[in-house]
């Protein structure tokens, strides 16, 4: 088995990588440090895992991903597979739930009438 991992840290940076491993196994060794390129971003976590059969079929899509990074279709492939945009959309679906109210509308200080 083959696993393509994406890992997000608290600055929303990424990192795309293969393993032979479980992806849990190998998140535990970026964040004790053991892998030089994302050592310094420590600490990350798992948001999209997908299985192959083999390494090579892995590296493949490893290299795809890879060359939308940054982009818009690297945008979309994570709201499509890691869940909403900004809770604006319902992970599976398309819902538009509406903008957040204001801290005025939600404290009853507005002149419309909002919620109190």
């Amino acid at each position: 088995m083959a696993y393509l991992y994406i890992l997000r840290n608290y600055k929303n940076k990424y990192y795309i990588g293969i393993t032979a491993k479980e992806p849990k196994d190998r998140l535990a060794r970026h964040n004790s440090g053991d892998v030089i390129s994302t050592r310094s971003g420590k600490p990350w976590s798992l948001i999209f895992t997908e299985k192959f059969n083999y390494l090579s079929e892995a590296r493949v899509k490893e290299k795809l991903i890879k060359s939308w990074h940054g982009g818009n279709a690297f945008k979309r492939f994570l709201r499509r597979t890691a869940g909403s945009s900004n809770g604006r959309t319902h992970p599976s679906g398309g819902w538009y739930l509406g903008s957040n109210p204001g801290p005025a509308v939600l404290r009853g200080n507005n002149k419309s009438g909002g919620v109190k």
